[in-house]
């Protein structure tokens, strides 16, 4: 067997450089790096908490006035809006009655008399149970997902998007009214996988048929991926889709003559509901909140 030509000198791995050539590159010995780690947290701590509350007060954050109501968790901006216009919100012992107003965390925001609070944000992930409503209030009584995360939190949380009655999986719950607004908004297309569960089995020309797209009554489709789940089980369909139109995948199939009888999401925008049984509710971890944030700005 031939023996390997030698790497050509430029191309040697760091690995394989002597410690003298990696320093002259500009990569600093280890000790000054534990050198420098140590001098930034004793910076960090020759700081008092006093120190860093009047430094955050001297550099309040700025919103408008609806937002900061709505923050606070007594109503939704457009709500907000109206409390504004009829004057019953007070800034600083003053009534407003000014739309678009900016406010800061040093204001003293009223309402009723009671000063308010922002909310922090709050993220939870609940694998939501057939029979339920997505709403906070359901006028025929029944049952909503608001109700099984109820005592979860002081803070309010709502639904971000929704889910037929019928339909079990994955729904994303916060009182970040931001991140719930992009991410139900259509120019987002957030990433959903559904398991769909079929009255028969599905034809491989229907399945052609789907990739293709199909023209409904409110516009063309056209998922991104569709496959059966099991080959033995043609009944069971997985289907990938962006669009966030009403009872879109159930459509999908009734448009070509199948009765869906379950649907589960087990994938939106990122999260999965991997170790969260039926009916059961987590929140969300911080790596996980800023996965959501950082793909909304893309």
């Amino acid at each position: 067997m031939a023996k390997k030509g030698k790497i050509p000198g430029k191309y040697k791995s760091s690995a394989r450089r002597s410690r003298n050539e990696r320093f002259q590159e500009g990569h600093r010995p280890k000790n000054t790096e534990r050198t420098e780690k140590k001098e930034r947290t004793e910076k960090k701590e020759r700081y008092s908490k006093e120190e860093r509350i009047a430094y955050k007060k001297s550099h309040p954050d700025k919103m408008r006035l609806n937002k900061f109501i709505a923050n606070s968790g007594v109503c939704s901006r457009r709500e907000a809006d109206t409390l504004i216009s009829k004057g019953e919100i007070k800034v600083n012992g003053k009534v407003v009655t000014e739309m678009g107003m900016t406010v800061t965390t040093n204001d003293t925001i009223e309402y009723q008399g009671k000063k308010l609070i922002p909310e922090k944000k709050v993220y939870m992930l609940l694998n939501k149970p057939k029979d339920t409503v997505t709403t906070a209030k359901d006028p025929e009584g029944r049952k909503t997902v608001i109700e099984i995360v109820r005592n979860a939190c002081p803070e309010r949380v709502y639904p971000v998007g929704r889910l037929d009655r019928n339909t079990t999986g994955i729904l994303l719950l916060t009182n970040d009214g931001e991140l719930s607004k992009k991410l139900t908004h259509p120019s987002f297309e957030a990433k959903k996988i559904y398991h769909v569960f079929l009255n028969r089995p599905l034809e491989e020309e229907d399945i052609i048929a789907i990739k293709q797209g199909l023209e409904l009554e409110d516009g063309l489709v056209q998922p991104d991926s569709v496959n059966y789940v099991d080959p033995k089980d043609l009944t069971q369909i997985g289907i990938e889709i962006h669009s966030g139109r009403n009872r879109i995948v159930r459509r999908i199939f009734e448009h070509l003559g199948y009765k869906v009888e379950k649907l589960d999401r087990v994938f939106f925008a990122g999260l999965t509901k991997k170790n969260l049984p039926r009916g059961k509710w987590r929140f969300l971890s911080d790596k996980e909140v800023l996965f959501l944030k950082s793909e909304l700005n893309k």
